[in-house]
């Protein structure tokens, strides 16, 4: 039986090193018979929860050098290390961002609607990938009915306007939290609001004004579309939002920003990130929602999870960790 060691295993990868190096000597084409594509496939994930089939559908990921700062809660040097321990970049912070689709059969809902067509011009295509990789699961944007906002930073809502600024979904009803809605559209309350989320005010208003007949406001606590339910989750930001879907026996909570990335934020459940606008609002929730995923054992969806953004909640000590989904196949 072979015995692998460390010293075995990096003398491997240098002899195949330097074998694929003396490839192009030995008179062999050294080009495969597939050019290399450069580019990620669309970020598409489906699954079922009862009859009502769900799509998972990536706006992109953005990786940034990590300020000493970011987290409160947590030193620099211990923040720095739950990035390693993710094997992340070194000091660098990477936030993924997934909107969801749910098709009950007679509704096509789309909960929250990614970065939109201007980041991704600022990006190169990084993030705000939402309209493309919709048309590549094969949903057409005039298809959508019903455009389900958790809550309005641009990662939720810039999405609502093409490139052009005309609306992405010319047949969709928004609906927004009433608290969330009250909160942005009204400048009195950026004194509210903290340095991050005060510098969102005039992006709300930029996207939200013109579509104003669109919009219907929901409440907290009910069945806002059938089959889905809203749910209490604010500190992140005043109205902040998630939802249970729930068709037959199968049920998912998702979660929208109950925590930003999971690997700081949830195995560290009482670190703060700067989004956060309620510090001790946003741990009361963050320990409320994670108990009750952790304790019902169901799936949990979240914006800011690693694609494809599902997975199971569990306890950890004080902390909770993510378990995340295997893939499986629909047919």
């Amino acid at each position: 039986m072979t015995e692998f060691t460390r010293r075995k295993l990096f003398a491997s990868a240098a002899a195949s090193a330097a074998a694929t190096a003396l490839t192009p000597m030995l008179g062999q084409s050294a080009r495969a018979s597939a050019p290399i594509a450069e580019k990620q496939a669309p970020g598409i994930y489906r699954y079922k929860i009862g009859d009502y089939e769900m799509t998972q559908v990536a706006d992109g990921a953005r990786t940034f050098p990590m300020p000493d700062n970011f987290v409160t809660g947590a030193t620099p040097a211990e923040a720095k290390k739950a990035l390693a321990d993710a094997y992340m970049p070194d000091g660098k912070l990477t936030i993924m961002f997934n909107p969801l689709v749910v098709n009950t059969g007679s509704k096509v809902v789309l909960i929250d609607t990614g970065n939109g067509p201007a980041a991704y011009a600022q990006t190169k295509g990084q993030v705000g990938q939402l309209h493309t990789n919709l048309a590549a699961a094969g949903i057409d944007l005039a298809a959508i009915d019903i455009v389900l906002i958790s809550h309005m930073h641009g990662d939720h809502i810039n999405g609502l306007r093409k490139a052009d600024g005309t609306p992405a979904f010319p047949n969709a009803e928004i609906m927004v939290p009433s608290g969330e809605w009250a909160f942005w559209m009204d400048d009195a309350n950026r004194s509210k609001a903290n340095p991050y989320n005060n510098n969102y005010f005039p992006n709300v208003k930029k996207v939200m004004t013109g579509l104003e007949s669109k919009v219907t406001k929901y409440e907290w606590g009910k069945e806002i579309i059938p089959g889905i339910h809203s749910i209490a989750t604010p500190g992140h930001t005043p109205g902040h939002t998630s939802f249970m879907v729930q068709s037959g026996n199968g049920k998912l909570l998702v979660q929208s920003d109950v925590c930003n990335n999971p690997f700081m934020f949830m195995n560290h459940v009482d670190w703060i990130a700067p989004f956060d606008n309620d510090p001790q609002l946003t741990l009361k929730t963050r320990h409320k929602f994670y108990d009750m995923a952790s304790s019902e054992k169901v799936l949990v969806a979240g914006y800011h999870f690693s694609f494809p953004a599902v997975g199971h909640v569990e306890k950890n000590g004080k902390n909770f960790r993510l378990v995340p989904v295997l893939w499986t196949p629909l047919g």
